[in-house]
């Protein structure tokens, strides 16, 4: 659910490599063009359905520390929490814009060995219904 990478992109700096999913075409070019333009030299971009991306990368064997998710209004299907689990990372960053799906998916991830331990509204539409909600997850040990 990367988009155009901006959330990756922005932390590129401080990790040693970002990997981006999205479904969209266009918005994977986007997301090239922007490490492109910022000097990432440590990110990869993947075109596909976030459940088979991330069932490609834990078949390579990569086990990242941190997985962000930032779904649209739906949340994530199981499969991508399953398979988001299944690569074991330390913590899970989720960002929302729809409380109700971020607490559903909170809830699995639970069932799942992770739990909620942080969260925040950001009001980035301000005078309307709508709010990103921002949720820190970590591996219950």
């Amino acid at each position: 659910y990367c988009g155009a990478g901006t959330i990756g992109l922005s932390m590129a700096k401080s990790v040693g490599k970002v990997i981006g999913v999205e479904i969209i075409p266009e918005a994977i070019e986007d997301a090239k063009i922007n490490a492109e333009l910022n000097g990432t030299k440590n990110a990869r971009f993947i075109c596909a359905d976030a459940a088979a991306a991330a069932k490609t990368l834990e078949s390579e064997g990569i086990r990242p520390d941190t997985v962000i998710l930032d779904p649209p209004r739906k949340g994530c299907s199981r499969d991508v929490l399953e398979t988001v689990a299944d690569m074991n990372p330390e913590r899970v960053v989720y960002v929302s814009c729809d409380s109700a799906t971020l607490a559903r998916d909170c809830k699995i991830f639970h069932e799942l060995g992770y739990a909620v331990q942080e969260y925040t509204a950001v009001d980035m539409f301000p005078r309307t219904t709508h709010c990103e909600c921002v949720a820190l997850l970590n591996r219950i040990k």
